[in-house]
């Protein structure tokens, strides 16, 4: 794969686990010095483990909901680093159920989880990710990872469906909003399809609880079959995309929306 991002510092929100570990990963095995952000507190355990086990990571802790945390961070990336080339908006959560079994308060936790945290990782790293970009050839990358639930409606997900296209369409905005001012920022959105992590498995074990009539499990094993490649995506797989993303071998790609979804949506 090389080491495409040499040089460059990236942050990934929601990096200790799932999706956003595995991308963390591969920025810094592409060369990228990576800061990991997440919930934990800096002297964690897993804190300390991705940090002792990743190529050149730091960690910060951010709660990605919060403009003062996102700010604090910013400063500090700016103090110890000087520049902020890649920053991937990974926090999200999941919310099932039919629409009027929905809590008003769920629905507004779930857009604040996965759309205020991308409006606010962009919104504040703007202009360091502005200045870094200046220097580079094809620019700063931003990549906000949606879901093809971003793409194609779902029964009993329609919050999940919301947050995710808006996600989806907030990334073409500010990839024009940039292009048009000359900000040199390219802006693009990830829509994996279903990936095997700790979210997954906890959202089917309350969607099967809810349910009754299945086991999570089974639940898995059916997004397992109704994919035409018949299996779950791993995380490296979601990784390796936004590497791909943050380099320059990516750089006439802004407000594009790429779908790693097993053909998913293909059909």
């Amino acid at each position: 794969m090389g080491r495409r991002l040499e040089g460059r510092t990236a942050l990934v929100s929601g990096a200790l686990r799932g999706i956003g570990r595995a991308i963390a990963e591969c920025l810094a095995a592409d060369g990228a010095t990576t800061i990991i952000t997440d919930l934990d507190n800096e002297d964690s355990a897993d804190a300390t483990q991705a940090t002792a086990t990743i190529e050149n990571a730091s960690y910060i802790r951010l709660d990605a909901t919060s403009e003062g945390d996102w700010q604090a961070a910013r400063d500090r990336v700016a103090a110890q680093f000087g520049r902020l080339d890649i920053l991937v908006n990974n926090v999200g959560a999941d919310l099932t159920g039919k629409v009027q079994d929905l809590a008003l308060e769920d629905w507004r936790r779930l857009m604040t989880l996965n759309v205020d945290t991308v409006f606010l990782g962009t919104k504040t790293f703007q202009p360091l990710l502005a200045k870094s970009g200046a220097t580079t050839p094809y620019g700063s990358s931003i990549i906000n990872i949606s879901s093809i639930m971003g793409l194609v409606g779902m029964s009993e997900v329609s919050a999940y469906n919301a947050s995710k296209g808006a996600v989806r369409l907030l990334t073409k905005s500010n990839a024009l909003e940039f292009a048009d001012d000359g900000v040199p920022i390219r802006v693009n959105s990830v829509h994996p399809g279903f990936v095997e992590t700790p979210l997954l498995h906890k959202g089917m074990a309350r969607w099967a609880e809810r349910d009754g009539t299945v086991t999570a499990q089974q639940l898995i094993d059916g997004m397992a079959q109704t994919t035409p490649i018949k299996r779950l995506a791993q995380p490296v797989e979601i990784g390796k995309v936004v590497a791909f993303l943050a380099s320059d071998d990516a750089s006439y790609m802004t407000g594009s929306e790429v779908v790693v979804d097993g053909g998913w949506t293909a059909r």
